[in-house]
């Protein structure tokens, strides 16, 4: 059985002072607070090649001999900008305190330190450079949020497991069909938990090449390899102290998966072209559409990730099986997109309601809102009426029933457009994707997708 970690991960902090009990005190205050602690005797050992690999935070003394702890810190500054440092010093003045913060400094403190203090900058500091990595990762993704919707019993079922997992640590492994809402809950546990004002790092590991995947999940320093011609914070560092989300975890390849697992049981892992372990203090919630417990019996995933990755299991049942959800999710969607597009559509009739009802939903919520958006675009009076649906919801059941015909023709060619939006659903609108969960090729698509006056998709992920 493998140990699980006891104390929390805060980081990892390197002391440089000249002082040896200066030096060890630092030391182990920091470490019973549950940071990790390097130490350094001077400029020039703080600046050996590897001391920096995977560093969160620095203090460092003003008056040290040879270089200066200030021009420790310019150099830093060079090497590792977002770095944050404290300057100790027993000589403290204000052009000395001014220089200092000119030249990227945290914080200047003065000598004896007030531990107490000193702890409370450091996690300012390490909350702040947090927050910045984030922001730099996330600065061009989406602004709000949609909450997930729902009313039924199944629904009420999942803010139950959410409500009891959401305030832990606990790992959520999320199952569902495509499009059924996975990450919407991933969030809402985020929003829940006490990390609800740190990171929530969505991530899709179907979508990462395998040669990507270290780079990508932690991070490289500049000159790693070629094409590295900066540092980059992997998904990992990003989601420190906040919850990282790996949507479509089933697709991880296997040695991707022994990596990952590692990160989980220790809490440290090592950005490519480095020797030094970084600290990671992430929550995890994974979510996957196949059969995970399958994937195991056939050796496509690992029993022990498996083990780590679901404490608490939340299993979402497709639309089709919480048809009391449908009218709260549709109307939520026209009030979106109506606000969104400036249409006057304002309510669903009736009529278009139980064609909404009745159909399947092969691709669930997602498909769901995709045909809200399409028909508050084409609707041109303030209720949403069965004409802007499309053709296969129109003649769903008993509300298209007057719209029903025997010819085969007819009825194929509604099956046929069916299946085509479907597909799209399924692989996210991506064209590659949608042809082969078709059995058909790129160029055959494109022909069917004109042929039925639908959307192109995207080309590629």
């Amino acid at each position: 059985m493998t140990k699980q970690k006891q104390t929390k991960k805060m980081g990892t902090v390197l002391v440089v002072d000249d002082e040896d009990y200066v030096r060890d005190s630092l030391a182990l205050v920091l470490a019973r607070q549950g940071y990790s602690v390097r130490t350094a005797a001077s400029a020039a050992e703080a600046l050996e090649p590897d001391m920096l690999d995977g560093l969160d935070g620095m203090i460092t003394d003003l008056k040290m001999p040879g270089v200066s702890g200030l021009e420790l810190l310019k150099k830093i500054k060079q090497r590792k900008a977002d770095l944050p440092v404290l300057v100790l010093t027993a000589h403290g003045n204000v052009s000395s305190a001014v220089e200092c913060i000119k030249a990227g400094a945290f914080e200047f403190l003065e000598k004896p330190a007030d531990m107490e203090e000193l702890l409370q900058v450091m996690r300012r500091a390490l909350d702040e450079s947090s927050r910045n990595r984030e922001l730099e990762y996330l600065r061009t993704k989406e602004g709000s949020e949609r909450r997930p919707l729902g009313c039924s019993p199944s629904w009420k079922k999942i803010i139950e497991i959410v409500e009891a997992a959401a305030p832990t640590d606990a790992s959520v492994l999320i199952l569902g069909e495509s499009g059924t809402g996975k990450e919407e809950v991933a969030r809402l546990i985020h929003r829940k938990s006490h990390r609800s004002d740190r990171p929530f790092v969505s991530v899709n590991c179907g979508a990462i090449p395998l040669e990507l995947f270290e780079s990508e999940f932690f991070g490289h320093c500049k000159g790693a390899f070629t094409g590295a011609s900066r540092d980059r914070q992997g998904r990992f560092r990003v989601a420190h102290t906040g919850t990282l989300f790996l949507d479509e975890i089933s697709c991880l390849p296997e040695s991707a998966q022994s990596k990952v697992l590692r990160v989980l049981e220790e809490g440290t892992f090592e950005r490519v072209g480095e020797s030094r372990s970084t600290s990671v203090d992430v929550r995890l919630v994974s979510a996957t559409n196949s059969d995970i417990e399958a994937d195991v019996e056939t050796g496509r995933f690992r029993q022990d990730l498996l083990y780590r990755i679901n404490v608490f299991t939340i299993h979402i049942p497709p639309l089709r099986e919480r048809t009391e959800d449908i009218a709260l999710l549709a109307n939520a969607f026209v009030k979106e997109f109506g606000l969104m597009t400036g249409r006057a559509v304002r309510r669903i009739s009736d009529e278009a309601m139980a064609m909404l009802r009745e159909y399947r939903w092969p691709g669930n919520i997602r498909e769901l809102r995709n045909v809200i958006e399409r028909a508050v675009i084409l609707e041109k009076e303030s209720i949403l009426t069965p004409v802007s649906l499309p053709e296969n919801i129109q003649m769903t059941g008993t509300a298209g029933e007057q719209h029903r015909t025997l010819n085969l023709r007819e009825s194929l060619k509604h099956e046929e457009r069916r299946l085509l939006q479907a597909a799209l659903d399924e692989a996210g609108g991506v064209k590659r994707e949608a042809a082969r969960l078709l059995g058909i090729d790129e160029r055959n698509l494109s022909y069917f997708l004109k042929k039925h006056d639908l959307a192109e998709g995207k080309s590629d992920q």
